[in-house]
């Protein structure tokens, strides 16, 4: 694989992606994925995680999504850092910034039923944000916070837009989550299933706390993270267009 960090430009200046290229003999070279961020930046971790996708086949792009603050990473035990990071950033610049990443992409041959998006925590909600405002071809959410209640002031709910779901969407939950109790994600599961119009599902991982896909966090829940993986591909090549 090759990677490298490309800049696009968004409505609100210029934006660093991490873009990945597989292998040119990977089955699924013609589909893409577009990997966003958690609440600490596009870090090593993200990093990782997309190179794990384009080992999958898949060109992988990561959007550093703190743009407009200047760029930049937290560590994951000093949460006083990542405010200062969210600067700037509001639901319509999220979208503008995957807009901009999913024109990089379609720049590069993939179009829009090709091309999935995968979020962590902060990108979990970004995922179901996304799949509510756009069609792409598939949508997976890990852990994210705020869709049912608002944990940031920042970030408004979102699941009444349920109905406006237009992007295949899969939700992972850890039980033990103390941001995201499983009352929210029952209520999810049962807005999702009277009001979507579109293939999504709900997992949830008894044991498991948030970021328990994360294996340089002490929240690693290891059985949760790979069957999760697995999921997430499933998902994939379930609904990316061929």
């Amino acid at each position: 694989m090759r990677d490298s960090t490309e800049t696009v430009e968004t409505p609100d200046g210029a934006m660093e992606v991490y873009d990945v290229v597989p292998d040119a003999s990977a089955a699924d070279a013609r589909r893409a994925v577009i990997v966003i961020q958690e609440a600490f930046g596009v870090n090593d971790h993200i990093r990782d995680v997309t190179r794990r996708f384009a080992a999958a086949g898949y060109r992988s792009a990561a959007p550093a999504m703190f743009h407009r603050a200047g760029g930049g990473t937290a560590p994951y035990d000093d949460f006083s850092k990542v405010m200062p990071l969210f600067a700037g950033v509001s639901d319509d610049g999220i979208v503008a910034d995957v807009d901009a990443t999913v024109a990089h992409l379609r720049g590069a041959g993939f179009t829009e039923d090709r091309i999935g998006i995968v979020g962590f925590c902060f990108g979990g909600r970004v995922t179901f944000l996304v799949a509510t405002r756009r069609k792409l071809g598939a949508a997976v959410g890990f852990y994210g916070g705020g869709i049912v209640t608002s944990r940031l002031p920042l970030f408004q709910p979102l699941v009444g837009d349920a109905p406006k779901l237009a992007t295949p969407w899969l939700g992972l939950f850890g039980d033990e989550d103390t941001g995201i109790p499983v009352e929210d994600v029952e209520r999810l599961r049962a807005t999702l299933d009277r009001e979507a119009r579109v293939p999504h599902e709900i997992v949830r991982y008894p044991g498991a706390a948030h970021g328990f896909h994360c294996d340089v966090r002490p929240a690693y829940h290891e059985p949760a993270a790979k069957d999760a993986w697995k999921r997430t591909l499933d998902w994939l090549d379930r609904h990316l267009g061929r």
